[in-house]
């Protein structure tokens, strides 16, 4: 079935708790966010649409502006978000996955930016390295063939594309765990080690496809279920407008399950897949022959290899 542990997954974000409450604290103002932009939005809207016959319809449009708004401020601060937490609560879990000990007398957090500082300087720089990794990522997909080359049966294309659609959502986290590798080969050209590292990842890709699928099964049960409890206390927040307004309680219980999901499933997936991923390039180099698809089909991934010719320094990188 799946090759991680579960219990070993959930005792590592346990030793990461700093950077959990972190995640939940910033996930969930965003949350509360796009709760209060949209309540303001839509009692705007229906203050307005009062003068008219459908104060109702102005109101779902205020609600809707209202979270526009705030989805517009997230996605400029993605680089921040990035930068200061994901990448560093990335860095302390591959330390604790090899098994070292965490320094005394400095806050994880601190020490998770440190060592992303010392790896990659601006943000900039690890945000223009995260695009080209999620730009392979495409092609990483149609090379390992998906389902539809083991679906060779006619009458069946549906079902294959259908297939494929999951394997494409299931590769959500690869970016991280190409992070993840950059961090612990400790190479000083992160372009060549993020290189190195997607062709690992390609050439164990239906390993790694089967395991990224069984997580994104369990996350969206967990995140389903976070949805249905999260309905009730969002229509209560809700209830105070008339009419179609109660609808938007299905949109705030899908932000609140967006954000939990995003604050403490999202690093349970990611642990699990690095840990995956690890253990299965332990001992492995980059096949040419993968190699040289990738810079047949991607050209994310040849700027990759022009970034690595122009970078200085360049230990070499061990798997």
């Amino acid at each position: 079935m799946w090759d991680f542990s579960i219990g070993k997954t959930i005792g590592i974000l346990a030793r990461t708790m700093p950077f959990i409450l972190m995640r939940m604290v910033i996930y969930f103002v965003i949350t509360l966010a796009f709760i209060l932009a949209s309540g303001t939005g839509a009692g705007i809207g229906y203050g307005v649409g009062s003068l008219s016959d459908s104060p109702e319809s102005f109101a779902i449009w205020g609600g809707i502006f209202g979270m526009g708004f705030v989805g517009v401020a997230v996605y400029w601060a993605r680089e921040w978000l990035l930068y200061m937490v994901k990448a560093a609560h990335i860095a302390v879990i591959v330390k604790l996955i090899d098994g070292e000990a965490l320094p005394d007398g400095k806050g994880q957090v601190a020490y998770g930016r440190e060592i992303v500082t010392a790896r990659f300087g601006e943000a900039n720089v690890l945000f223009a390295l995260d695009q080209l990794i999620k730009g392979v990522i495409a092609a990483i997909t149609g090379l390992i063939g998906g389902i539809a080359a083991f679906l060779p049966i006619p009458g069946l294309d549906g079902i294959a594309r259908f297939a494929n659609t999951v394997i494409r959502l299931s590769l959500t986290y690869v970016d991280e765990i190409i992070l993840g590798y950059n961090i612990r080969t400790n190479s000083d050209n992160a372009w060549e080690s993020s290189r190195h590292g997607l062709v690992l990842y390609a050439q164990n890709g239906l390993k790694m496809v089967k395991n990224a699928v069984w997580l994104s099964v369990f996350l969206w049960m967990l995140s389903i279920l976070v949805f249905v409890l999260a309905l009730a206390p969002a229509a209560a927040i809700l209830y105070a407008f008339p009419g179609e307004i109660a609808g938007l309680s299905f949109v705030v219980a899908i932000v609140f399950a967006w954000a939990f999901k995003a604050a403490v499933l999202e690093p349970f997936a990611i642990a699990a897949l690095m840990a995956v991923y690890f253990d299965t390039i332990r001992g492995q180099v980059p096949d040419p022959e993968w190699d040289a698809k990738l810079v047949g089909a991607s050209e994310k991934f040849r700027a990759l290899a022009e970034n690595a010719r122009g970078a200085f320094g360049g230990r070499p990188v061990a798997a």
